[in-house]
């Protein structure tokens, strides 16, 4: 099973003292009291993909926001989903030269804290982030005999698909994240961002990064 990096324990002891921290190096710049931002990002860990979402949030101190974001990545898949369609290919008519593919596409919504680095700047805003949901992953095989799809008639072929490719499932997700927001002409807001997203899926975990813009404005 894939664990996430080994720097995760360290964000998260960072956002028990960051409360004294802020208040030991000043103050950030004005957040107003939230934000709201739709989110284009290029998504990468097994394969390379793209994510796209939006995202609000609200201040309740000069340091943190509560956030929340609903997303959608086009694909994960996992090492374990490609072997589980190769098997299955494996038994085909080898004479009709047999194919597959497989995406697992991710849907997910995550809520936590974010806190906000003083700079003493009156349009960037750096921060790091930790959130915690759940997202719902697709398992979507397709298969093919001399380039025709096949896959509503595998039945014909004594083959059934079980639940590792075919059917979907919803599982706890958490998300940590860096960025910086830019408040520029009429409280417009651009966020450059890097999220990293571990889903704890059976058998394998799903591990995947994000890194993109959000555009949106401050109210």
């Amino acid at each position: 099973m894939k664990m996430f990096p080994r720097w995760v324990p360290f964000l998260v002891v960072f956002f028990a003292g960051a409360g004294v921290a802020h208040a030991q190096s000043g103050t950030a710049a004005d957040p107003g009291k939230g934000y709201a931002e739709v989110v284009a990002q290029s998504a990468f860990g097994n394969v390379t993909s793209q994510n796209y979402g939006v995202e609000v949030g609200f201040t309740i101190s000069p340091a943190f926001q509560v956030f929340g974001e609903i997303g959608h990545t086009r694909d994960v898949a996992s090492d374990a989903i490609g072997a589980a369609a190769q098997t299955i290919a494996g038994v085909l008519p080898q004479s009709q030269s047999p194919g597959y593919s497989v995406k697992q596409p991710l849907t997910f919504g995550v809520g936590g804290l974010k806190y906000l680095f003083p700079t003493g700047s009156e349009h960037l805003l750096p921060y790091a982030m930790l959130g915690f949901g759940v997202a719902k992953v697709e398992n979507d095989a397709t298969f093919s005999l001399g380039g025709v799809d096949v896959t509503g008639t595998l039945s014909q072929y004594g083959i059934v698909l079980g639940s590792d490719l075919s059917g979907s499932f919803t599982k706890p997700m958490f998300t940590l994240g860096v960025g910086a927001s830019y408040v520029g002409w009429h409280s417009v807001v651009f966020d450059f961002q890097f999220r990293y997203g571990h889903v704890f899926a059976s058998g394998e975990s799903i591990n995947v990064s994000r890194a993109g813009l959000g555009l949106g404005f401050r109210f």
